[in-house]
């Protein structure tokens, strides 16, 4: 048995220039170019394709191929793919004209170049197109969703084009331990000799529950390990930053997972907070990664009331067509801690409960204990890992 292949190619093709003479000529020609300051968004899918998972795109779709994706999951050549990838700025007047220009970093200081660009075409996006791919990719035109109102403060000069990456912006310097290249885990799952692999996507701190629901999954596919794979980009204020995060989750797979069991990685992309469209999204790049399943789990990628709590399973029936991918969907439900049972368990596994045989509690009120140097009970939250978050919420 070998790995899951890409999506889209037979091998993976990362748009990273690996080689160093090309690189060494790529940077000093960059100095030349006429260049442009990208938005964070444009930046992250930089750093997806530089790291291969964004395979097989070689670059920023343009208008049809972005509209196409919004509206049908294909490309006009029919690649599957769930969201637009797009370099969209405000004002194009610094690089008119030219057919080649350096994409520069607007999260690193100085804004060094993150890559060089050949220009296809610049098409100005109009108010009805914008709309369509907002409503057709977060399933709302609500500016108080962070998803649309990152997109359609981008600007409306979309620039089309192949791309070669020249550094992976801040996440290789900011989580040296952390972030890694689809390439880099390909080569560690055959390392360690695993061809099963259950990929689970966080941007929060790992409690009780997701730690269980990984080793449910684990055993229901019978696979090899698990890639704990957090997002490192850009997140709605509130949310948990990365270096938290990261060792909250180190703390619970050093001590409560069998060892060589779990490969803890991330990725550099900005949260969408597509729910739906960008759990598939998540498949396609685990599949990239080499992953054979997904936990798609309650809410997966939601927030606020925007997305019904199983529609991102619901869409892999209804918009995913047969063969479009190779990756599997575990199907998780709500998991929590059985009073009954002494265990965690999914919530449809145990019809005869109630909701007081569970230990429930809310993420505000959680966040109130922690900040308050208040432990969330055992059952609920791993002591170790609580203290971290509430050395966290208190240092606030």
């Amino acid at each position: 048995m070998s790995l899951v292949r890409p999506h889209g190619s037979v091998e993976l093709q990362p748009r990273f220039v690996y080689d160093s003479e090309r690189h060494h000529q790529l940077m000093h020609e960059a100095e030349s170019l006429p260049s442009i300051v990208v938005s964070s968004a444009a930046a992250a899918n930089a750093v997806m394709l530089g790291a291969g998972y964004f395979n097989p795109l070689h670059g920023y779709m343009n208008l049809a191929d972005a509209l196409s994706v919004a509206e049908s999951l294909r490309t006009k050549d029919g690649l599957f793919w769930p969201v637009p990838v797009v370099n969209m700025v405000e004002d194009t007047s610094a690089i008119e004209g030219a057919s080649r220009i350096a994409l520069r970093d607007p999260n690193v200081e100085g804004k060094p170049v993150l890559a060089v660009m050949d220009v296809e075409v610049i098409e100005t996006v109009s108010d009805e197109q914008m709309d369509t791919m907002a409503e057709q990719v977060f399933g709302t035109l609500d500016d108080k969703h962070p998803g649309v109102s990152t997109f359609k403060s981008t600007g409306r000069k979309l620039i089309s084009g192949p791309i070669e990456v020249l550094n992976f912006s801040y996440f290789q310097n900011d989580f040296p331990d952390t972030f890694r290249t689809a390439v880099e885990i390909r080569h560690e799952f055959a390392e360690r000799g695993w061809n099963k692999v259950v990929a689970f996507q966080t941007r929060n701190p790992m409690h009780r529950a997701h730690e269980e629901l990984c080793k449910m999954a684990l055993d229901a596919v019978d696979a090899d390990g698990v890639l704990i794979h957090m997002l490192l980009g850009k997140l709605k204020p509130g949310d948990i930053p990365a270096p938290v995060r990261d060792a909250s989750i180190r703390k619970m797979v050093e001590l409560y997972f069998p060892a060589n069991t779990v490969m803890v990685t991330g990725y550099g992309f900005d949260m969408l907070y597509a729910g739906p469209r960008e759990a598939v999204l998540h498949a396609v790049f685990r599949q990239n990664c080499g992953c054979s399943h997904l936990i798609v789990g309650r809410d997966h990628a939601g927030v606020g009331d925007y997305y019904g709590a199983f529609d991102a399973q619901g869409i892999f029936d209804e918009k995913v067509p047969e063969g479009a991918l190779e990756i599997e969907i575990f199907r998780a439900d709500h998991t929590a801690y059985s009073k009954k049972l002494n265990k965690v368990v999914m919530m449809r596994d145990v019809p005869d409960h109630s909701k007081e045989d569970f230990i429930l509690l809310s993420g505000t009120k959680v966040r109130q204990m922690l900040g308050d140097g208040i432990a969330p009970p055992p059952e609920f939250s791993r002591p170790e890992v609580a203290q971290i978050l509430m050395d966290y919420f208190q240092s606030q």
